[in-house]
C-alpha cells in the first residue's frame, strides 16, 4: 500500500515543506554559483529514471563552464556546495513532477544503464531519489558494487518505517560532512559495469 500509494503522496507534500524551508538557502546558493561561477546557475544531465526512462536531473551548478577534467573546474566554493549537498535542493522540482522520490537510488547517467548486471539493474524498478542506502552508507564513498547492491536491496522492499532510517541515515551522513568524494576523485570514479 505505501509503495503504490503513500509514497508519492508524501513525496509531494515533503518535497513542498522542503521547498519553503530551504527558499532562503536556495537562494543565497544560487546567488553563491552566480558570482563565484557565472551562468547558468543550473546544471542539467539526463539520468536514468524509473524503468530507465530519461529524465533531466535539476542540481545547481559546483563547476566552472568548458571543457576539462572535473577535477580541475571544481573550485573551492563548488567543493563547498556539494559537501553541503545544497546543489541537490532543486531536485525537490524533480520530485515535483514525479520524476524522482525523497528516497531511493540516486539517479545515475544513461550511460550506465547497459553496463548494468540483472542484479544491479533491479535499481530502475523504483524511482530514484534524493537520498538512498548507498548515501547512508556514505555517499561517494562507497564503492560502485556495494552501492548498486544497495540500491537493489532498496528497490527489492520499500517501506515508510525503513525510507525514514534511511532518510535520518543521510542526514547525519551529510551533516558529517562524510563521503562527499571517492578517494582522488571529484565526486566518483565512472562506472564502468
Amino acid at each position: 500500500m505505501y509503495e503504490a500509494w503513500g509514497k508519492r503522496a508524501l513525496d509531494i507534500a515533503g518535497a513542498l515543506a522542503l521547498l519553503a524551508l530551504a527558499v532562503p538557502l536556495l537562494g543565497l546558493a544560487a546567488l553563491g554559483v552566480w558570482l563565484c561561477l557565472g551562468r547558468p546557475i543550473l546544471f542539467r544531465q539526463q539520468r536514468a529514471g524509473l524503468h530507465g526512462r530519461p529524465f533531466a536531473v535539476l542540481k545547481l551548478r559546483s563547476m566552472l563552464a568548458g571543457p576539462g577534467e572535473d577535477a580541475a573546474r571544481l573550485t573551492r566554493f563548488g567543493r563547498a556546495l556539494r559537501a553541503s549537498a545544497l546543489d541537490e535542493l532543486p531536485q525537490l522540482l524533480n520530485v515535483l513532477r514525479g520524476e524522482m522520490s525523497l528516497v531511493g537510488p540516486r539517479p545515475l547517467p544513461l550511460a550506465y544503464v547497459p553496463r548494468y548486471s540483472a542484479r544491479q539493474r533491479r535499481r530502475l524498478a523504483v524511482r530514484p531519489g534524493l537520498c538512498g542506502l548507498a548515501q547512508a552508507a556514505g555517499r561517494n564513498a562507497v564503492p560502485w558494487a556495494l552501492r548498486l547492491r544497495l540500491d537493489a536491496d532498496y528497490a527489492r522492499k520499500v517501506t515508510l518505517g525503513r525510507d525514514a532510517r534511511i532518510i535520518l541515515a543521510c542526514a547525519r551522513v551529510v551533516l558529517g560532512g562524510q563521503g562527499v568524494t571517492a578517494e582522488g576523485h571529484a565526486s566518483m570514479p565512472e562506472f564502468r559495469g
